[in-house]
């Protein structure tokens, strides 16, 4: 069995087949540790928009998450006590990027080639590459001439000092919500050159408590009780969006109440 990636889904694939008695396995990973995009991305304020009671793996609950809404140095660390833990690091080939695979029929096996020039074999081939690891920058005519600093945020730049800078960022998505506050700070300047408007809505982030973290510890249940109901939340709230589109409208008019109570330009 191989696995390309050691992000969450090659660490829970990994686990899982291990549990099953599957030792035969070799993960392979293009990057120095485990992690994926919570090793690669490294921009200020990344968080999870996923509370870490749900963002974590169903069979192995932490109970001592430090905050509702997780902080990217706590994930990346629990993947790596996740690969400790369930003994996947004889498993790794860290460092090694796929260049090609190809299926045998006569053998019924992959061979898979490697960008440092190696093969390797297995009976199963499964691709936990996700789609996060390559970033694309936009084509700016023009970019090229430009003499300050640019990079993309999965690729943050953290040698160039914002501080007192003008700066200009392009988009506004999940990233941009993140960092773009934590940048503001020090910019002497921002400006966002966004497509369309964005919606934001309140992300109701908050530590927890030593008490709270104990008695997830003690009564495993609760922290479970707790997965579920945030898991009953969000799929109420796509729902809303997807397929009950009169409960969305609900929704969407609570949002706008609160843009036109925290906005006071209405442009």
């Amino acid at each position: 069995m191989c696995i390309v990636g050691a992000g969450f889904g090659g660490i829970g694939l990994a686990i899982r087949l291990k549990e099953a008695g599957f030792d035969r396995l070799t993960i392979i990973e293009r990057g120095d540790s485990v992690g994926g995009v919570w090793r690669d991305n490294t921009y200020p304020g990344l968080t999870c928009d996923v509370p870490s009671h749900l963002y974590s793996l169903s069979f192995e609950p932490k109970h001592d998450w430090s905050r509702r809404f997780p902080q990217r140095a706590e994930i990346h660390a629990y993947l790596e006590e996740c690969a400790d833990r369930y003994g996947l690091r004889e498993h790794l080939r860290l460092g090694t990027e796929v260049a090609g695979a190809d299926f045998d029929e006569a053998t019924g096996r992959w061979r898979i080639r490697t960008t440092g020039g190696d093969e390797l074999e297995a009976d199963f081939l499964v691709s936990a590459t996700g789609q996060l690891s390559r970033p694309q920058m936009p084509v700016i005519p023009g970019l090229e001439d430009f003499e300050g600093p640019s990079f993309h945020s999965a690729r943050w730049d953290h040698d160039v000092d914002i501080a007192g800078k003008r700066v200009a960022v392009v988009g506004a998505g999940a990233s941009a919500i993140q960092f773009v506050p934590e940048i503001a700070r020090e910019a002497r300047e921002l400006t966002i050159f966004m497509r369309s408007p964005n919606w934001v809505i309140p992300k109701p982030d908050r530590p927890y408590r030593r008490w709270q973290q104990r008695l997830f510890g003690r009564f495993p249940w609760i922290q479970a009780a707790s997965r579920i109901w945030i898991w009953l939340r969000f799929e109420f709230f796509i729902l809303a969006f997807n397929r009950f589109r009169p409960l969305g409208r609900m929704y969407e008019a609570g949002y706008r109440r609160r843009i036109e109570k925290e906005i006071a330009d209405p442009e």
